[in-house]
Order: structure tokens, then sequence, then C-alpha cells
């Protein structure tokens, strides 16, 4: 597979410390990994993160309660709760007891936080319901919270003000307020109106046809929310295929809203009902798991009820170019969205060219994409992904600078890497605050020739809170003890953080 694409220079790959991030102030702790002789096991993932945000934002303006099984309840996903509650909806979880409380994490019998396959109930506030916020809306370092939330508050009779974390103040919302401006919409932010925090005020909202400029589901999913409020029929155009959770869960619900090949068509429907949702497994999280076995030389791991979305299969396309062989069984369709169990085992990786239009399909796995490269056999490139760079960090930077650090060849580029595949060696690396980052590096570290410290490694908690204890089921013995570790090879050293 390739792309074609114009002359393009690579760029200096800058040290960590030099770079504008998160870096390991934004999230704590360290973590080390060292590479393990066996990897296997069968396991489940956290519940798609993306698939849990809009269950519960789209029954939150829906009417009647909806049951949402399976919820993953990472720091993204809890931003998107507290936000919807704070305009009027009621999350609450339904615990294995019985017992339903308002807190989402921490389980009233046992005291355990624990946020894997929960169970939550949508007290939907209505289309035409939700009440103007008493203080600012936080959400958190969460993106598609902030996009998707600000298409709905667009449209509102009130007054609101959101905001987010120090990485998510600096990630660009222009391209959402710009078009949302030509719909009517009132919204202002610091920077020109293109940085949070944002004020939104009541405004009527026009139907419009709008040609967005990337293939972005969360810029999409804005302006299909905004056309939830807007007279006439709304459509947006977008230049290649992305995501299309939001259309599918709205169809569902009720919704006038209809594909056209790459066009969405939307109109302002009387209501939307309240929509029960089975979360499968995100298969973003799913596609560590099955690189790890990929590239190690002992592995077989199965990812069960794992969602399958052809929007979103670009890894397992890419892999199966790369040599891979990944087997799909028990295919069955949950809620509208097709589900599968997932095995992948130790195969001899080949180079690949990735770029066009299996780029949106992948977009959030070009960081594990990338470890898969840098043992394969040759010169892998990636292009057409410079959406990574206002990612929670600059993607194709971090990938780059951390790779190089553990002995991986990788050149940047404005809209990719090329990468010529070896060996992964030991060394002190960073997540910048960035969970796919820390994720990806940890199952380098797997195969790598000496251990791989990972500062930041908290990180994982916006997606994979379970992702440590889950590494560590799968493959014994790899996580190290730092202060021993730092003990026994002397003075600290290396460039990492």
């Amino acid at each position: 597979m390739s792309a074609e694409h114009g002359t393009q220079h690579p760029v200096t790959v800058e040290p960590a410390s030099d770079r504008k991030s998160g870096g390991t102030g934004l999230h704590g702790g360290i973590r080390v990994v060292h590479a393990v002789g066996h990897l296997s096991g069968a396991l489940t993932v956290p519940g798609d993160k993306s698939i849990t945000h809009r269950a519960v934002m789209l029954n939150a303006i829906a009417t009647g309660t909806a049951t949402v099984t399976g919820a993953g309840l990472g720091g993204d996903c809890l931003s998107t709760a507290s936000a919807m509650r704070m305009l009027g909806a009621r999350v609450r979880r339904r615990w294995s007891s019985g017992e339903l409380t308002d807190d989402l994490r921490r389980d009233p019998v046992t005291g355990v936080d624990t946020r894997d396959d929960a169970v939550l109930l949508v007290d939907g506030a209505g289309l035409d319901g939700l009440r103007e916020p008493a203080d600012v809306i936080d959400a958190g370092n969460s993106g598609t919270t902030a996009r998707l939330l600000t298409g709905i508050l667009a449209g509102q009779p009130f007054f609101s003000v959101l905001t987010g974390d120090g990485s998510l103040r600096g990630r660009p919302m222009g391209r959402v307020i710009a078009p949302l401006g030509v719909m009517g919409a009132h919204i202002r932010g610091r920077a020109g109106s293109t940085l949070l925090p944002l004020s939104i005020s009541p405004a009527p909202l026009s139907g419009v046809t709008i040609n967005i400029p990337v293939a972005s589901a969360q810029l999409k999913s804005a302006l299909i929310l905004a056309g939830l409020y807007a007279s006439g029929e709304t459509v947006i155009i977008s230049p290649e295929e992305s995501r299309d959770h939001t259309e599918r869960m709205l169809a569902a619900q009720g919704a006038d809203v209809r594909t056209e090949g790459l066009a969405v068509r939307v109109r302002r429907p009387s209501g939307l009902r309240a929509l029960d949702v089975d979360v499968p497994g995100d298969i973003s999280s799913a596609a560590f798991w099955l690189v790890a076995a990929c590239i190690h030389p002992d592995a077989t791991v199965t990812v069960r009820n794992v969602g399958v979305n052809p929007t979103r299969t670009g890894i397992i396309d890419a892999l199966t170019l790369m040599g891979a062989t990944i087997t799909v069984t028990n295919e069955r369709t949950v809620g509208g969205e097709p589900v599968a169990d997932l095995t992948a085992s130790s195969c001899q990786l080949r180079s690949v060219d990735i770029g066009g239009a299996i780029i949106p399909r992948l977009i959030d796995e070009v960081p594990i994409l990338a470890v898969a490269a840098s043992v394969a056999t040759g010169t892998t490139t990636i292009r057409d992904a410079a959406e990574l760079r206002v990612k929670e960090s600059d993607r194709l930077q971090a990938v780059a600078t951390h790779l190089a650090t553990l002995g991986v060849t990788v050149v940047e580029h404005p809209d990719g890497l090329t990468i010529t595949g070896g060996r992964i060696a030991g060394g002190e690396v960073a997540s910048e605050g960035d969970h796919r980052i820390a994720m990806a590096l940890a199952i380098g570290a797997l195969v790598a020739t000496g251990p791989v410290h990972i500062s930041g490694a908290a990180a994982v908690d916006i997606s994979y809170p379970a992702f440590w204890p889950t590494l560590s089921r799968i493959a014994p013995g790899c996580l190290g003890d730092e202060a021993a570790d730092r003990s026994d090879r002397g003075p600290k050293g290396g460039s990492g953080k």
C-alpha cells in the first residue's frame, strides 16, 4: 500500500526536554519494562472509548433512561460523564451488588477503584432539556469531549464556558469553531478563537453544506451534533472516510441522519430516544496486544469482544500487509456495531508504505504501528498523518524521539515517519503525558535488548487504567523495580527524561 506525496523534507528530531508537551509533569510514575521469553494469554480490553463517549453524550440529550454496558471509564470518558451531569443529565453506575451510585469509580462494597466493564445508567435531559451549567465545564485531557460538546453547546439557549487541562488548551479548536460560525454559532476563545477556553453564547443555527478539510470523526461529529439544533439540512462532506459511531448511534436513536458516500446529511429531529448500548472492546487498546504478539518470538494473544467497525480496522489491514496473520473469529453484531475475537501470534514482519485513505482508519494506532516497524525487515514509511501533531502530544515527534533513544533509525517528516527495522535497545524514555506513547513504548520494551524506563507511565489512565496489570499478566516478570534497577546499574545515564 502506498500513497503519492509531494516533496517534503525531513525535520530534525529535538531532544524531549526541548519540546513543548505535557512531559512527565502532566502524568507521573515510572515503569521499568524488561524483555521476557514468552508472551501469551486471552484477555479483554476496556470498552471502546469513542463509543463510550458517544453513548453517554447522546443518551444525555435523549428522552428516557439508557443502560450502557461495558463502558470504558478512563479519564477521558469520565470527563464526558462529568460534563453531561453539569448540563442536567444524570449518570450513575450499577455495580455487581446491584447498588447504584453517582461515584463511577469506587466499588461501594470493596472500596476498590474499578473502571473496567462498567454498567452505566444515563437519565437523559432530552434534546431541548439541557440546562445552563453553574460553572465552567472542564473537558480534562479529552479532545473528543471538547469538540463534540462544542457542537452541542453551540445550539443551546444558554451561555456556557468550556475549558480543559494544560495539554488540551494547546490543541486546535479553530477547525470546529469556524464551521460552527458559518452555521451561526457565537463562540469566542483564545488565540483568535482557536484555543480553549471557549465562551459559547446562545444563537440560532442554520443548516449549511460544509466541506471539512480533514477526515476527522471529531470534527464531523461536532457538526452533526450542531445540526440536531439547526433549522434546515446540514450536510458535512469529508475528504476521506472516518469512524462513523456518531452516525450509527444517532440513527438508532431515531435521528434523521443519512450517509451518502463521504457526505452525512442531518436534520433536526423532534427528539432522540434513549438507546441501550453494549460497548465492545476498544480496537485501539487491542492493537497493543496484537502488535506485542506479532513482534515477540514466542507469543500468542487473543483479545475477545473487540469492536471491528470497518472505519477502525486499519491496524488489522496494516499488520496483514506487513505479514502478520490476524485471525478473526466469533464475528457478530452487537448494538449495530460489528464485534469479533482477534488472535495474533509471532511472525516476521516486513516493511510497508502506509498512507492515504487508510490513515483515518488507524490514526490512533500509528505509535504502536511504528513500534512494529522498528523490528520489521526493511524500511517502513508512514505518511499523511500530520493530524498526529495535534493529539495529546505531538505524536510524530514523540515517537521519533523516543524510538531513536532506543536505538531505532527514524526520520521524522512533517506528515509522518520513515523507520528502518532492526532491534530495539534499552534506555530511558518518556510518555510526554500521552497514553498511547506510554503503551507503545512498553510494548516495544518486551523485545528490547535492555530494560526500558518509561517516565510519565500513569498517562495510561486516560484510556486504559488496567494496562500495567494486564501487561504483567500476559508477560510475567516484565515489570521491574525502578529503584532496584538503578542500584544494579549505577549512576543514571542516557538521554531520556
